[in-house]
């Protein structure tokens, strides 16, 4: 019998003198040894509990101080839904992906569902103790620290819910929802711009890092003790590439992608030592499963390639005002600024949001958070390389 092999092995045209049933076996077993995600089985997830930034806030920070005005949400939810985008986020796509409900916010106590999980998220959070807050400061009271004590408390009251019974217990997960749930977290992001902001030196911050990643290790390690048993976590994209950073730095080394080249070589010093990370905790707690996800790669692949993709400005703010970048400290989406003298409200996006990447300069639109999910989705850029529905499995690649 004649085969003509795919798939990337260099067989074509070899003769095979086996049985058919007998070649083919042999083929399979030869790609499960150079794939082993082959064979492993999807994973039933019945909840997600989310932690992190704005990057996967639905409703957190709007919940507790300010929302989102228009026309943030204009594009899937048409009016503002507490996500700093046009429309969906990462965490959106991966639920819906695992056939769950969006995530409430935590934070949110009206119309909410915690059926299936909860997202703790809240927009400006930081891994360590922030050095000023909202309202006065810039940064969310609710660090990763509170994030997790507000799980602790979640866990335990929602128990306590569903046993009183009444309307609300529907609204509650099952107490095995917890050792079945995904734990996905997306945050670092403001620690380290915090102090590129606030003119720490690369080296500065980059010192900061082991302090960073200690506090979020014992978060990841109190939450294994309570029976999280498996975990997605995103490192940091390439800030040096947002609009935000090119307008407030334009004299930053470029790279030839147009990104801020030192700026990103902080996020990359940052995700290197997120993935020693961990690795350790895999090492620690070898009965949980632990997915690094290289967010940055995605990203960064997105914005120099954009073309490629069927993107265009991708260093471009959508929604914003002035400038190069079309962005400015004084002028942001959906808010009132002073232009020659008038007062006006900057809620006019660009056209075609479904070619741009960035929506307000810090933010991604939701065809950018669809495209980049739909690669990491895939293991092509997570370690171990495994799906997202097959994330619940301890795999030694």
């Amino acid at each position: 019998m004649l085969f003509t092999c795919k798939m990337g092995f260099s067989c074509a045209n070899y003769k095979f003198s086996f049985p058919v049933s007998y070649s083919f076996f042999t083929l399979l077993v030869s790609f499960a040894i150079l794939n082993p995600v082959i064979g492993l089985r999807s994973c039933k997830f019945e909840a997600i509990f989310n932690f992190g930034d704005s990057n996967s806030d639905t409703g957190g920070l709007p919940s507790a101080f300010f929302p989102p005005n228009p026309p943030y949400g204009q594009t899937y939810f048409h009016m503002p839904a507490g996500r700093y985008s046009d429309g969906r986020l990462i965490i959106d796509f991966i639920a819906q992906s695992l056939n769950l409900p969006y995530l409430s916010a935590y934070l949110n106590s009206l119309g909410t569902s915690f059926t299936h999980g909860a997202n703790f998220a809240t927009g400006s959070s930081t891994i360590r103790l922030p050095s000023s807050v909202i309202p006065s400061g810039s940064d969310s009271p609710f660090f990763l620290d509170i994030q997790f004590r507000q799980f602790l408390n979640f866990k335990n009251r929602s128990q306590i819910i569903r046993k009183n019974g009444g309307i609300f217990a529907k609204l509650m997960p099952k107490e095995e929802y917890f050792g079945k749930a995904l734990y996905t977290f997306d945050i670092g992001q403001n620690d380290l711009q915090g102090g590129l902001l606030h003119n720490m030196s690369f080296e500065e911050v980059k010192a900061s890092v082991p302090d960073i990643l200690n506090r979020f290790s014992l978060n990841i390690k109190n939450i294994t003790k309570l029976g999280g048993r498996s975990f997605w976590i995103h490192n940091t994209g390439p800030i040096g590439c947002l609009p935000y950073f090119l307008t407030n730095f334009p004299l930053a080394e470029r790279d030839t992608t147009g990104c801020a080249k030192h700026f990103n070589e902080v996020v990359q010093h940052f995700n290197f030592k997120l993935k020693e990370t961990v690795s350790q905790l895999r090492r620690d707690f070898p009965s949980a499963s632990f997915t690094y996800v290289d967010i940055y790669s995605a990203k960064y692949s997105l914005i120099s390639q954009a073309q490629k993709y069927g993107f265009e400005l991708p260093l471009v703010a959508c929604c914003g005002y002035g400038g190069k970048y079309n962005n400015s400290n004084t002028a942001r989406c959906g808010s009132p600024a002073i232009i020659n003298g008038s007062q006006v409200l900057i809620n006019q996006p660009c056209d075609n949001l479904s070619v741009r990447i960035n929506w307000d300069g810090v933010h991604y639109t939701e065809a950018a958070n669809q495209f980049v999910f739909d690669q990491i989705s895939t293991g092509a850029f997570s370690d171990p390389p495994v799906p997202l529905n097959q994330a619940c499995h301890r795999t030694t690649f």
